[in-house]
């Protein structure tokens, strides 16, 4: 008597595979291996790209300015363009904050992601579906925020570092006026310890105050119970810090507001 035995084929293309989540069993039926199949199409796309680089580059000329000449120094004297953010940070922070403290925080909170991350299916899953708020959050800040800055530093920054708008002149003798003020002085306060004790509870209302509030909004809900207390304090201060660099511009370009919180030792 014959008995046949079928053995699956592990170099098939296509395999059958049952995910569950919390809610409803997902049949995908359409599954790939990454080894060969999509390792070789990110290679082949990789050496395309890289022989498209290749000829614009030697077919177009870098956009080099004049020899560098000591004696007559550009106005303004611009970063390389993937520094222009960092510079254009500079203008509404203090140098501490926008050259140590924000950038370090930028690579910490990226080197943290995937320890406060707890979506269970992370692992092969990059849809907008499935990443809603790790998605959102990396473009607001990429996007919005770090693209934003390099166009504002290289095409509306000019002579003085004054803004421009594209159709005007870039006047080298433009004078704006420095009518920046601080933010407790324009809501009334007059002495610095005064000035001192309004900035600092305006800073610390927003965090950890606002961590704060928003865990007791977010309590009971499955984010904060998946999250726990630690993690998400630290997504929330992350996310805050991200936040309150968009405050800042908005204050600057709109109220001249210079700093927030000013001490003898660092302003905010």
């Amino acid at each position: 008597m014959d008995s046949t035995t079928t053995t699956p084929n592990p170099s098939s293309e296509v395999s059958e595979s049952t995910v569950k989540n919390d809610k409803k069993k997902i049949t995908l039926s359409h599954r790939i291996h990454t080894w060969p199949y999509l390792v070789r199409m990110e290679f082949l796309t990789a050496i395309i790209v890289m022989l498209g680089m290749t000829v614009w580059a030697i077919g177009m000329d870098a956009p080099t300015e004049q020899p560098a000449d000591p004696n007559r120094t550009p106005n303004p004297s611009k970063a390389p363009w993937y520094f222009l953010g960092l510079q254009e940070i500079l203008v509404y922070f203090d140098p501490w904050y926008a050259g140590v403290v924000l950038p370090t925080l930028i690579i910490v909170g990226l080197m943290a992601i995937p320890y406060i991350d707890i979506n269970p299916r992370g692992n092969g899953y990059y849809t907008f579906r499935e990443r809603k708020f790790a998605i959102s959050v990396f473009l607001f800040g990429f996007v919005v925020l770090w693209l934003s800055l390099i166009v504002l530093g290289t095409f509306f920054r000019g002579p003085g570092w004054n803004i421009f708008l594209p159709w005007e002149y870039w006047d080298p003798h433009k004078v704006v006026a420095l009518t920046s003020v601080d933010l407790p002085y324009m809501l009334g306060a007059r002495q610095e310890s005064t000035m001192f004790i309004v900035g600092m509870l305006l800073v610390f209302c927003y965090y950890p105050g606002g961590a704060l509030v928003g865990q007791l909004l977010l309590r009971d809900t499955n984010i904060y119970k998946q999250l726990g207390a630690v993690r998400y304090h630290i997504t929330a201060g992350l996310f805050l810090m991200m936040f309150a660099l968009v405050i800042k511009i908005f204050l600057r370009l709109a109220f001249n507001v210079k700093y927030i919180w000013v001490t003898p030792w660092f302003n905010v």
